[in-house]
């Protein structure tokens, strides 16, 4: 569905990302993990289209979008959930929701099926998004952007700053979203173990390089662990 080929991407004159080539599976999930300034922001803002790539090709779904603009990889069903619980803080949840659903046909179907997927939001339909807690607040950044049915989702560090039971519940929606097809996930994350449940492929980032990689699942932790110490 993604593929990176030696893809350079930096900021003014720093380089960032050296020479990063990585694939997210049709329908299914890759994790990037990598300790804080790594580059795997970097990486999903380059993927998102708001970092231009100095050198490399990005494709989706077989098509080079190296030089596409943001709106038009959403057109072609890439959605981005950014680092930080974003919401529009002063509007209901409701209001947050119906934001995105405006506009589309099955925009109230889009909305009750995000709700199936968090129904602790349906309790929180008349609180402003500010005054949810992060848990909350990430829950709904989430069932936004599944509200366009995406066919690629990019998630940056969903379980930042999160109490264990809302990662599990986060954890579980991402792998039941995936597992019912017509969906990839691009999954960036810290939470070693979340990230390799969650995952069929796995990539280590050190210093803007990828230097581990392999298949998914608990029993990568291991080798996962090791490469994040070297």
């Amino acid at each position: 569905m993604l593929q990176f080929d030696d893809v350079h991407v930096g900021y003014g004159r720093s380089i960032v990302l050296h020479g990063a080539t990585l694939e997210v599976p049709t329908d299914g999930v890759a994790a990037v993990l990598g300790h804080n300034g790594a580059g795997k922001s970097t990486l999903l803002r380059a993927a998102a289209g708001l970092l231009k790539p100095r050198r490399g090709m990005i494709r989706m779904d077989g098509e080079d979008i190296t030089r596409l603009a943001p709106h038009q990889r959403v057109a072609r069903g890439m959605a981005y959930v950014p680092q930080g619980q974003q919401s529009f803080p002063h509007l209901t949840t409701a209001e947050n929701l119906q934001l995105v659903a405006d506009g589309r046909r099955d925009g109230r179907a889009a909305v009750a099926e995000a709700l199936d997927l968090f129904p602790a939001l349906r309790e929180l339909m008349g609180r402003r998004a500010g005054l949810l807690s992060g848990g909350q607040r990430q829950q709904l950044a989430i069932a936004r952007a599944l509200i366009t049915r995406p066919r690629l989702l990019l998630l940056d560090e969903p379980t930042e700053g999160i109490q264990p039971s809302v990662v599990a519940e986060i954890e579980q929606t991402i792998m039941a979203v995936a597992a019912r097809g017509g969906m990839s996930v691009l999954l960036v994350e810290q939470h070693v173990g979340f990230a390799l449940t969650a995952a069929e492929r796995y990539y280590v980032l050190e210093a803007g390089r990828v230097t581990s990689s392999g298949a998914g699942g608990r029993e990568a932790e291991g080798a996962v662990r090791e490469a994040l110490t070297v």
